[in-house]
């Protein structure tokens, strides 16, 4: 078993935490808002979806790499806005397992924080 490595990406945390660790090939990128975006939900998801492709390549990996997914939503209403971005980023890939659910509030008023798990090597072709 590997030891911890935080990767940072040049992701500047708001809070005590690492926005991403590895240890061996297994990859959990924390929560990952997009206020410095934009105000709407689309251009927040989009730079939200920037920051992990970011960590993700200074891990070694990609969005290909994705397993899993938990993203949470400020308002449920602004949920397919999300899907159109998502969806549109994740294009080509095998669509990692996903869950999403609506909060009553993100940290520094986010719409949308992404939460990411990745495995090395696991989506070459």
């Amino acid at each position: 078993m590997g030891k911890k490595q935080p990767i940072y990406a040049g992701v500047k945390p708001m809070f005590p935490y690492n926005p991403c660790m590895v240890v061996g090939d297994d990859i959990w990128v924390a929560g990952q808002i997009g206020i410095d975006g934009g105000d709407s939900m689309a251009e927040q998801a989009a730079s939200a979806l920037s920051k992990i492709d970011a960590l993700l390549g200074e891990a070694e990996a990609d969005k290909a790499d994705l397993v899993m997914v938990m993203v949470l939503l400020e308002d449920m209403a602004e949920f397919g806005e999300f899907n159109e971005v998502y969806a549109a980023w994740l294009e080509g890939t095998i669509l990692p397992a996903r869950a999403a659910y609506g909060v009553k509030e993100l940290p520094a008023g986010a719409k949308v924080e992404v939460v990411a798990r990745a495995v090395r090597g696991s989506g070459a072709n």
